[in-house]
């Protein structure tokens, strides 16, 4: 792993108690902490790496992950075990699992093997939480591989969000014999889940305070178009992807699109490097009256 250097950083508004163990705080090249939750929603943070020119999948099959983008960088994937292991759930969709493969995980030691002990002793030394954090899956359709290995790790927790048709799919496919699945309907008219709804849901029935969105791009825009979303960790990786019109290549924001006088603008907190690599830590800011 290369030394990461922070070329810039903000001073935090309010005092942190949180404080990384001297291991990960070496290896971020400072401390990491984040605001209070709302009351009446987790604080949503979310990550990505993209190209120079914004491209965020490749869209191939078997190649669509971030690990293209990123080509496994050892700093990216760092920083991702660390938000995961400062989350008290992770959040993805239907198709950022089953881009993942049967053999995906959300754990932070799944990312960077490496600093598993440090991940641990963060989580509940530091911070008081248990061991793994919370994974929250989210679809319409109930169309998950259920012998997918997150479901069949306990003590993992894994909660599934969807609609009554997507329980019956579910449970059909063999949910209720998971003893680490929980699977919680919400009410939609359609087959699309409420950002709302979920947040909502996520607060006061999971006691989620500090939320991590690794989910797609089109999860991902109706979350920040809903205006749920916090930060934004951004990897910029140093190639260029390219697009072409008959094989679209997504940006980490799909099927939402702002004007002048809604799109959301953001403060720069910290900016770190390392080799050619940029991590960015962004939060939005507030939209003027």
């Amino acid at each position: 792993m290369e030394p990461i250097r922070t070329l810039f950083a903000t001073q935090p508004t309010e005092p942190s108690d949180v404080v990384l163990p001297e291991g990960l705080r070496a290896r971020y090249d400072g401390n990491l902490a984040f605001p209070p939750a709302p009351v009446e929603r987790p604080y949503c943070i979310a990550n990505f790496v993209s190209t120079l020119d914004g491209v965020v999948s490749f869209n191939i099959p078997g190649q669509s992950e971030g690990a293209q983008i990123s080509n496994s960088n050892h700093e990216d994937r760092f920083i991702m075990g660390l938000l995961r292991a400062s989350a008290d759930a992770v959040i993805v969709g239907a198709g950022t699992l089953q881009a993942a493969g049967p053999l995906g995980s959300w754990l932070p030691e799944a990312i960077y093997p490496a600093a598993k002990g440090l991940y641990r002793k963060y989580r509940i030394e530091v911070l008081g939480k248990p061991a793994h954090p919370l994974l929250v899956i989210v679809t319409g359709t109930g169309e998950l591989d259920l012998a997918s290995v997150v479901f069949h790790t306990p003590p993992n927790r894994v909660l599934i969000l969807t609609t009554e048709q997507g329980k019956d799919r579910l449970s059909q496919s063999g949910s209720e014999a998971l003893a680490s699945v929980e699977v919680k309907v919400l009410a939609t008219a359609d087959m699309r889940l409420s950002p709302s709804a979920i947040m909502t849901l996520l607060r006061r029935e999971a006691g989620v305070k500090l939320l991590l969105h690794e989910a797609g791009p089109t999860l991902f825009g109706q979350f920040l178009a809903g205006g749920f979303i916090d930060e934004l960790f951004l990897t910029v990786a140093p190639q260029i992807a390219g697009r072409v019109a008959a094989h679209p290549r997504p940006g980490f924001v799909a099927n939402v699109e702002f004007s002048p006088a809604t799109a959301p603008w953001w403060k720069l907190l910290s900016i770190k490097s390392a080799a050619d690599y940029l991590y960015l830590r962004y939060q939005v800011r507030e939209r003027s009256a």
